[in-house]
């Protein structure tokens, strides 16, 4: 699982449920409803088998590049092969090769100039830098200085940060998150018309950040880090991107990339605007409005990368069960999870067990009940196990880029890797990352109440939780994409549990060696959640038309194009 942590709170869970949902039951949209009592059951202990074997010292963390990497590539197809699947690739295998390369730049400092006056910020403490180019050097020279507040250019909120000025070849400084748009009704409240209010849209990401900089071909972008708006701490960034850091390798060696992409603390951007002469909280409090102007500041930046360039050659693997009805078997259900962790590192294995051993699982005994389905699914069911999503999303970044399947004609990617898998027991709820997306809620709501459950949204909506797992590749391509996590109404426990056992993964097993699978798991509320992502696919693949976007997303539009709409 790429870099987050979900905030468990009971209290607003609720608040968060219903938003954007359609009351129109899903099985209106489904030409083929079985009640779930009727489908297979998923075998959670199977699951939690694939588990503890792919998450063993044997496999040694499922890095990719590594003996890790062909183990687990080796294990997933012999079990593909074992449930009855066909090769999901058209070249008659079940791998779709990768291109990466491992980029680690060597230690530099950010220097920046007005005049005579200097401020250099040090390497990790003061500024984390990669560059993506594949290329031995990269860097800027006396670039110019821009603060172009959120960087951001949303026409469908008449947004544009940069208001025509041409930054080709500038430093631009660009805030996290999203504009923070007051109220007007409510100015104590954002204005949930824009931006969606509290929760993230795609433009508060730090990947667009760096991409609309490349749009502008801008010489490097430097985002400010806040823990608050973030989400994360500062050390999270120093932990994963001063080491090697992979990335696709695109014809032109990702040389439109700006040459050096960065963050720094808020701290380091205080200091900044006070040798440009400005004050870093009124230009904050400017770029929340849609008249802010992006502000040069007079100031030149300066950096050096040089680079170890590692390439690498890596692997998804893809299988799939073939549609029954004639015109629909060309038209897909993707099911995703990852088959790539962390690897060897100084203090151990890194062994993934719940992040995302238990994922690739979930993949194949849900592949083996559709092959066990009373009335097989009329579309053809994708199973796809991505490599390097824990590298940025990589993998399902690639097939989205290449897809063996047209994306116009994927109905639906449904994501199996929660933030943590639910061994603890059964619960009352399921938790929806970015509820309110598409009609894919729709139908886990329906789902979810044959089983005698709620659904609600996760928690911290501002956070961005839903552009940061694999199926965020298929949703920004037009894919409706669902991200479940487990519920957090536990039965038979007190209020406090969920926060406590999430809490506890968070702090002792989440990116750690210690994520291993334990015989003291209850995997009673995985079989269930098993069960509701099994139905949901299920159902999409035999309905009626295509589920949709909710009005306001900001991927409907490309999802209409797609469809002609």
């Amino acid at each position: 699982m790429d870099i987050r942590a979900l905030t468990v709170t009971a209290a607003v869970v609720l608040a968060a449920g219903c938003s954007g949902s359609s009351s129109e039951p899903a099985s209106a949209k489904s030409g083929h409803h079985i009640p779930i009592g009727q489908l297979p059951d998923i075998d959670a202990h199977a699951v939690v088998a694939h588990a503890g074997r792919l998450s063993s010292d044997a496999f040694e963390g499922r890095a990719p590049a590594t003996p890790g990497e062909e183990k687990s590539v080796r294990y997933l197809i012999d079990a593909f092969r074992e449930i009855g699947l066909k090769p999901g690739n058209t070249d008659g295998s079940f791998i779709q090769k990768v291109p990466l390369v491992g980029l680690t730049a060597s230690p530099a400092p950010l220097l920046f100039s007005k005049g005579a006056e200097r401020l250099s910020l040090a390497w990790k403490a003061d500024v984390v830098a990669q560059t993506r180019h594949v290329a031995e050097t990269a860097g800027i020279r006396d670039s110019d200085v821009v603060f172009v507040g959120y960087g951001v250019v949303a026409p469908e909120f008449d947004w544009d940060d940069y208001k025509g000025l041409d930054v080709r070849g500038k430093t631009l400084v660009m805030l996290v998150n999203d504009p923070p748009v007051a109220d007007p009704d409510h100015p104590s409240e954002l204005d949930p018309k824009i931006f969606g209010g509290k929760a993230m849209t795609y433009y508060g990401r730090w990947t667009y950040k760096y991409e609309i900089g490349a749009e502008k071909h801008a010489a490097a972008v430097i985002i400010v880090h806040e823990t608050e708006t973030a989400g994360y701490p500062f050390a999270i960034l120093q932990d994963s991107m001063l080491g090697e850091n992979f990335d696709l390798v695109t014809p032109d060696k990702n040389m439109a990339r700006p040459s050096i992409e960065a963050w720094i603390p808020v701290e380091a951007a205080r200091k900044l605007m006070t040798l440009a002469g400005q004050d870093f909280d009124a230009l904050k409090q400017q770029a929340a409005s849609r008249d802010f102007r992006p502000v040069p500041l007079n100031v030149t930046a300066s950096m050096t990368l040089r680079n170890r360039l590692r390439t690498v050659k890596s692997q998804n693997v893809i299988a799939r069960l073939d549609g029954t009805d004639p015109v629909l078997k060309s038209e897909y259900v993707a099911y995703t999870a990852h088959w790539d962790h962390l690897g060897k590192q100084a203090d151990g294995i890194y062994h993934g067990a719940q992040d995302d051993a238990v994922g690739c699982g979930a993949l194949l005994e849900i592949a083996r009940g559709f092959t066990k389905v009373a009335s097989p699914p009329k579309r053809t069911i994708l199973f796809i196990a991505l490599t390097s999503e824990e590298q940025g999303l990589l993998g399902s970044e690639f097939y989205a880029r290449m897809p063996m399947y047209p994306l116009a004609r994927t109905l639906a990617d449904i994501n199996l890797d929660p933030n943590g898998w639910n061994v603890y027991g059964r619960t009352k709820d399921v938790t929806l990352v970015g509820y309110g997306a598409s009609d894919l809620d729709d139908y886990v709501r329906d789902v979810a109440g044959e089983q005698g459950r709620v659904v609600h949204g996760d928690a911290a909506p501002e956070k961005g939780f839903y552009y940061r797992s694999d199926h965020f590749n298929f949703a920004r391509n037009g894919v409706p994409a669902l991200e479940p996590e487990h519920g957090i109404d536990f039965i038979g426990k007190p209020p406090e549990y969920a926060a406590s056992v999430q809490d506890d993964w968070i702090a002792h097993r989440y990116h750690k060696p210690a994520d291993i699978v334990s015989r003291d798991w209850d995997v009673t509320g995985l079989a269930e959640d098993l069960k509701l992502y099994f139905a949901v696919g299920y159902r999409v693949a035999q309905a009626d038309r295509f589920p949709e976007w909710k009005p306001g997303n900001e991927f409907r539009a490309i999802r209409q194009r797609q469809l002609g709409r």
